[in-house]
Order: C-alpha cells, then sequence, then structure tokens
C-alpha cells in the first residue's frame, strides 16, 4: 500500500495519479486543475461540466485514486449526494450545511480523545471513521432571520 500523501500542488495531485499508474496525459492535466482550482466542495458531475472535452471515465477514475490515496474526502450530503473536497488537513471532520451545501473543516479535542478512548476500549484497531456534523451555517442562519 502507497503512503499517505502530503497534498500541497496541482502537480502533487499528477503525481499522486501518475503513481497510481495514470498516464500524465492533457485531459487528465485539466481534470487536476479544474479540481486544484475548486475553493469547496465539488461533486464530480461539477468536475465533469467545468471540463466538457474530458470524458465522463477520466473523470471518475481519478477521482477514486484521489481518495484511495487520502487527497480527497468523500461526503454524502442529505439528499445522498457525493460531493468531494481536498483534503489540505491529515485529520479531520466536517461540517455540512443542510440549506447551501457548504462543507468545512474542522479539528475538536474533544473528539480526539473520545476517538482514542473508543479505540482502546474496541479491542481491535480502528483503521478509519467518518464524523460529519449538519448544519445550517451562519450564512444561512442570517438569511433566515432577514
Amino acid at each position: 500500500m502507497l503512503p499517505m500523501p502530503t497534498l500541497t500542488s496541482k502537480q502533487d495531485l499528477m503525481a499522486i495519479l501518475e503513481d497510481r499508474g495514470c498516464r500524465p496525459t492533457r485531459p487528465r492535466r485539466d481534470l487536476v486543475s479544474v479540481i486544484e482550482s475548486r475553493g469547496e466542495s465539488f461533486s464530480a458531475e461539477e468536475v465533469s461540466a467545468s471540463a466538457p472535452h474530458v470524458g465522463r471515465a477520466t473523470v471518475y477514475r481519478p477521482i477514486k485514486l484521489l481518495l484511495e490515496a487520502g487527497v480527497l474526502c468523500k461526503l454524502a450530503l442529505p439528499n445522498g449526494t457525493p460531493k468531494y473536497t481536498l483534503a489540505r488537513a491529515e485529520h479531520h471532520h466536517h461540517t455540512i450545511c443542510v440549506q447551501c451545501g457548504t462543507v468545512s473543516d474542522f479539528r475538536d479535542a474533544t473528539i480526539e480523545r473520545l476517538l482514542q478512548t473508543i479505540g482502546s476500549d474496541i479491542g481491535g484497531d480502528i483503521i478509519g471513521h467518518r464524523i460529519e456534523f449538519y448544519i445550517t451555517c451562519q450564512n444561512c442562519q442570517g438569511q433566515a432571520t432577514a
């Protein structure tokens, strides 16, 4: 198994794909540019729409490989739609606004201590977990009161 990379640039994304057997074709480089330019969460369909000259398989396979590499996070919106974010921090969790779909990363020491406690009580090694809080963000709360 390949080590978890630290994401710093789109060249790193392309290098990760190359390490997983993808040739650095023009469509893949364009796809990496679209993903890297996304400041917030995105769906595969949004990436595909931003690069209409890139085939659907060229969109989905690299996303899958980047998920496996740990540089993308996959989130499920309340309606079940998958969204992705770049994993810019090693270990983190997410909040997802149920109204506008804004995704934010967060870290919390209390949750980390709880995970350590649970890990010692389980009797096995935790190899992964997912913690997502579905919220109404401050922006949407402000719009509701206006």
